[in-house]
């Protein structure tokens, strides 16, 4: 397993970590399998979605803002309810198919870690399950 650190420098962020991915897979150099991308964090997530147009990512941060849970009076003690809302959402993890060294994502799609209390210093662990 890797360990990926990455930093957020605002309080709601997408940050496109395919990059980091694919090197990882590069310098294990896994040619076939499976790479779990995955964060231990409770107030951030993990998706796939278009890298190609950076408003799509504004777009997304701004849909789920939309949903307006800051306006909620939440039981939680800490003041982040919304922000583990939107992990749950969102999800912790992916899968991706690894074939000829390459992660099979399409033409558009990206892998972000998604930031929902930042900013903060944060781990997104990489686990390939080898199958060659």
């Amino acid at each position: 397993m890797e360990i990926l650190s990455v930093i957020s420098n605002r309080h709601d962020e997408m940050i496109d970590i395919t990059g980091a991915v694919q090197s990882i897979i590069s310098k294990q150099g896994i040619r076939s399998g499976i790479c779990m991308i995955y964060t231990p964090h409770t107030t951030a997530a993990i998706t796939i979605n278009e890298n190609a147009d950076p408003s799509v990512v504004n777009d997304i941060i701004t849909g789920l803002n939309h949903l307006n849970f800051e306006k909620i009076q939440f039981k939680h003690a800490e003041g982040n309810s919304p922000s583990h809302i939107k992990s749950s959402i969102i999800g912790c993890s992916e899968l991706v198919c690894i074939e000829k060294g390459i992660l099979q994502l399409g033409t558009w799609q990206g892998i972000y870690f998604c930031e929902f209390d930042g900013p903060r210093s944060r781990n997104v662990y990489i686990k390939i399950i080898h199958s060659e």
